[in-house]
């Protein structure tokens, strides 16, 4: 499984307006390959349509092209713009990350352990009368996810297994890497690296290297 996770890191508003924008550019791009793209999760920012992170499953192709796709999309990005939100402001450059999840998923079902449970909160006489929630649990790590946001216990059961993976994923890559020690590097890190991709202006038209 390919997933891939844009976020605005500790960013201001800007961050999170370029990580909406980056991810119809993804979906454009993946749309293009023949590669479908779901939206597993989505944390939103303070103002509709501003995503402080999207994580983002790839599907329809090949492993290897999906993994090759995804890696087009994995580290610093810029977007070079006069903010949208703050006319006098200087600052032009706002920086976001991603970050590619690769996962085994052959071994991975037998690790779990699933419990149904009532939904909360609002959302209607389905959400309220039924056991469609779903807790999943990595029996190993103890890490446990609870998913009640579609409308089938089947639904919801398949993100929960997708975003305890994500969870496990990200968890393996922090150990792996002594100066990662949150789930995104701060922004002031992202802002150091190298963007391997620039966008620029309110169109978001990506900037090739060797051209303005």
């Amino acid at each position: 499984m390919i997933l891939v996770q844009l976020s605005s890191g500790a960013g201001p508003l800007e961050c999170c307006k370029a990580v909406a924008m980056a991810v119809k550019c993804l979906e454009c791009d993946a749309k293009a390959l023949a590669i479908k793209m779901n939206t597993l999760a989505v944390e939103q920012a303070e103002l509709s349509g501003c995503y402080k992170s999207v994580l983002l499953e790839l599907t329809g192709a090949e492993p290897q092209i999906l993994k090759q796709f995804a890696q087009q999309w994995h580290g610093s990005m810029l977007w070079v713009c006069q903010s949208p939100f703050r006319a006098r402001h200087k600052r032009k450059n706002w920086y976001f990350g991603g970050q590619l999840f690769e996962i085994a998923e052959q071994t991975f079902d037998s690790e779990i352990r699933f419990q149904q449970c009532r939904a909360s909160g609002a959302g209607g006489q389905h959400v309220n009368t039924t056991d469609s929630a779903v807790r999943a649990t990595h029996v190993a790590t103890g890490i446990t996810v609870r998913v009640e946001s579609e409308r089938s216990q089947h639904a919801n059961k398949r993100l929960a297994r997708v975003l305890l993976m994500q969870k496990l994923a990200e968890q393996a890559q922090q150990a792996a890497s002594q100066q990662q020690k949150s789930r995104w590097q701060q922004h002031n890190e992202l802002q150091r690296g190298n963007p391997i991709r620039t966008f620029k202006g309110p169109e978001f038209s990506q900037i090739y290297k060797g051209k303005d």
